[in-house]
């Protein structure tokens, strides 16, 4: 075993990447995939087939269900909830029932918010906390709100972007001014 689990955690997977740690009263279903240097916090469920890239972070208390792919260098805060299942009955479903859903490279996922499958959230993206996310969120979109709402633009580093140095109709080009890195954004209609 090249990664930690805590003796209370019910690990069934055998894709677990080397370095990652598995914390109190995990369940990580048979087939799910976690990639290296992941951190998966307490009572945290990750179903069948769920994909967690390397470099993950996933707080206390989230569930990710089958149909769910999040990319290397997430961040997903205490209690988010990923669903899998646009129109949910008991009595009528089935596998074929699942909606995928994508969360990329580096997005960040506030704390207790809820997604709804079916959705891509774009690279580096944040997710307020609280926020119910129904549609797909636009690379390096700050959001929140239920529903969801663009409410500006993040770095890479994660402080919110506000300084404009080129702009035109199709992308306005940002400065962050912490950590002094440009950031190309095409305008959303």
């Amino acid at each position: 075993m090249n990664y930690q689990a805590h003796p209370t955690a019910v690990v069934e997977s055998k894709e677990i990447g080397e370095g990652t740690r598995i914390w109190h009263f995990v369940h990580v279903r048979n087939g799910s995939r976690i990639g290296r240097n992941c951190n998966i916090g307490k009572s945290v469920y990750i179903d069948t087939d769920a994909v967690i890239g390397n470099n993950v972070k996933i707080q206390n208390f989230v569930s990710i269900y089958k149909g769910v792919k999040i990319e290397d260098d997430v961040f997903v805060g205490p209690s988010a909830t990923f669903t899998n299942d646009l129109f949910p009955r008991s009595y009528t479903w089935n596998e074929d029932r699942i909606v995928p859903t994508r969360v990329c490279r580096g997005a960040s996922i506030g704390a207790n918010s809820t997604i709804i499958c079916g959705i891509t959230i774009g690279d580096y993206a944040m997710v307020g906390a609280g926020s119910v996310v129904a549609k797909d969120v636009p690379s390096f979109a700050l959001v929140h709100g239920n529903p969801a709402e663009i409410k500006g633009w993040i770095c890479y580093c994660g402080m919110k972007l506000k300084k404009v140095v080129v702009e035109n109709t199709l992308k306005k080009v940002y400065l962050c001014e912490d950590c002094g890195k440009t950031i190309e954004i095409m305008k959303v209609e």
